[in-house]
């Protein structure tokens, strides 16, 4: 399954996080198959007045066999809390490490733990830019436009430059 999994970061050492947090995600991959975005500077969306800009990126991998999205999520979010995120956060505040699990293949979810694809990643541009470096032509789910055209339709007043 081809997972594509969205990072960012606000709080402390951003780049060294970030950085950190790539190599990690490396353990879910079935070898070789791991590819990472560069970082990009992002303006925060829809975060309190006070939040600083973030650093985003996107990673894409081949599941390794015997992953399941379920499981995936709770490895992402244990690893948010190692990175220094608290359990009990407040939404769009300012964080150490953010992981979204955006695809899992074309595998849907809507349940109380999560939704997939991610039902606001085709809205982003700190998602669609990082995402479209890497898999340009990957379809979005539900959506017949791929990453790169959904990227130059998307309408925002979003900053977004590679670091």
């Amino acid at each position: 399954m081809l997972v594509l999994i969205g990072l960012g970061s606000n709080r402390g050492d951003s780049l060294n996080t970030m950085r950190g947090a790539l190599q990690r995600l490396g353990k879910f991959a079935r070898p070789g198959t791991f590819v990472a975005s560069r970082m990009w500077r992002t303006s925060p969306v829809d975060c309190p007045p006070d939040a600083g800009d973030f650093v985003n990126a996107v990673a894409c991998f081949e599941a390794s066999d015997g992953i399941e999205p379920e499981a995936l999520l709770q490895d992402l979010k244990a690893l948010e809390r190692e990175f220094g995120r608290d359990v009990a956060y407040v939404r769009n505040a300012p964080r150490e490490l953010d992981l979204d699990l955006l695809l899992f293949g074309e595998e849907q979810r809507n349940n109380d733990a999560f939704t997939l694809p991610h039902p606001r990643a085709v809205n982003r541009r700190f998602v669609l830019a990082p995402a479209a470096e890497i898999v340009p032509g990957l379809i979005w789910p539900g959506t017949d436009k791929t990453i790169a055209e959904l990227l130059d339709e998307l309408q925002s007043d979003e900053q977004v430059e590679p670091l």
